[in-house]
């Protein structure tokens, strides 16, 4: 009999949990949360926990949740598409300038990020570039659409949002792969609109479970079921904010690529091995021979012979891999290393001097307002990737060289 290469969490009046975590701590909050969600009466078969599990808002980060007939909008949570994109250049290492600091420089002039960016009311980034106009003109007619039903959603961040990197665990990096060979990646995704597209529709979603919300093991779990008004116009909704994010992605990629040739005298070919994938999601997958919808809360979709990304922490190394299409997991694999404490506890504990030490191979803001990003806030990204040797295989693997936070 073939050995098992999950841990199995039973739980009481509810499914199952699939757990690809040996070797890897998980915190009893994460735990509770998610015998919470499994709890959930349309539940499909199983839940599936990856190994960068932790806490988080309405639903524990790193979990796949596949359900039938309802959809929980806390559980796609608010960064709705959220995800990577990489390019592998023609450049190596020996092309990359010995200074990296203009480098750096460059890519944050021409890619808006932090929290002044896209706010109307400074009056920053209000000139909207032409690939970000052209771009946004497809998703106008549908967002449109949206907005007709739903107003307030016109008074956001949206369109001068695209192309914009924004704040927190949101990245730049240039990296170089195990042969030296020179790579572009980032991490964003659907931003302001996102955020409020996600947080109007979990509102509704507790309201209109007003009657039945204390029978739920947790207010965040309020569902909408299959047929009702607002799960259609959800939907509807969350399939453009993940278009606006892959856009947003691709954008940002291609700002990155033009601010490095500036820098770079060598020309180069930027797009030789490409992939842009979402974490933050949900959509209708078939497994084991059903029609389910599969919310991926920070996990990627790993089918068989499909590209991802999984990134470490700030300092660490960060994978390209291909899905092994592990059913059981619903063909999913981890989205990073996995935070091992909060941001709050990261900011008590270290100091801007740790975090010097930690990322001093890369050229990266090493200041007061980075420290909850140091590495060793996250877990060890090996033990990660030990973990999911069933669900991936490793296809590259690099390191940083260049970082730049929102």
């Amino acid at each position: 009999m073939e050995k098992r290469n999950y841990d199995l969490l039973e739980v009481a009046n509810g499914k199952p949990i699939k757990m690809w975590t040996h070797g890897v701590p998980v915190e009893s909050d994460a735990k509770q949360q998610l015998m919470n969600t499994a709890k959930m009466p349309f539940i499909f078969k199983h839940l599936a926990v990856m190994p960068d599990v932790h806490l988080g808002k309405g639903s524990t980060i790193g979990s796949v949740i596949p359900t039938v007939g309802a959809i929980i909008p806390a559980a796609v949570g608010v960064d709705i598409g959220c995800g990577m994109i990489a390019a592998r250049t023609s450049l190596m290492a020996s092309d990359l300038p010995d200074n990296l600091h203009p480098l750096r420089s460059a890519i944050e002039k021409a890619v808006p990020h932090g929290k002044t960016f896209g706010r109307r009311d400074q009056g920053a980034w209000q000139n909207v570039p032409n690939a970000a106009d052209q771009a946004w003109a497809p998703l106008a007619k549908r967002f449109k659409a949206i907005t007709d039903k739903y107003p307030k959603l016109q008074n956001t961040n949206n369109r001068n949002h695209l192309g914009t990197l924004g704040t927190g665990n949101h990245f730049i990096e240039i990296c170089l792969d195990e042969a030296q060979r020179v790579w572009f990646m980032l991490h964003s995704g659907s931003r302001g609109v996102g955020n409020a597209i996600g947080s109007l529709f979990i509102e509704l979603a507790k309201k209109d479970m007003q009657q039945h919300i204390a029978n739920l093991p947790d207010r965040d779990l309020a569902y909408f079921e299959e047929g009702s008004k607002h799960y259609t116009d959800y939907v509807e909704a969350v399939a453009w904010a993940q278009d606006f994010a892959k856009q947003n992605r691709a954008l940002m990629m291609h700002a990155v690529i033009e601010a490095a040739r500036k820098v770079i005298t060598k020309p180069f070919e930027a797009s030789l091995e490409a992939v842009n994938c979402h974490h933050n999601y949900v959509q209708r997958e078939r497994h084991f021979g059903q029609d389910v919808l599969i919310t991926r809360k920070g996990a990627v979709s790993a089918k068989k012979g499909e590209l991802g990304i999984i990134p470490g922490s700030m300092g660490a190394k960060s994978f390209i891999v291909r899905g092994l299409g592990n059913e059981e997991s619903f063909c999913s694999c981890s989205h990073g290393a996995g935070r091992s404490m909060s941001r709050t506890q990261a900011k008590k504990q270290f100091s801007v001097e740790d975090q010097i030490r930690a990322t001093a191979h890369v050229e990266c803001r090493k200041d007061a307002n980075v420290i909850d990003e140091i590495p060793m806030a996250y877990k060890d990204i090996d033990r990660v990737m030990e973990a999911q040797r069933s669900l991936v295989e490793v296809v590259h693997t690099l390191r940083q060289v260049v970082c730049v936070k929102g």
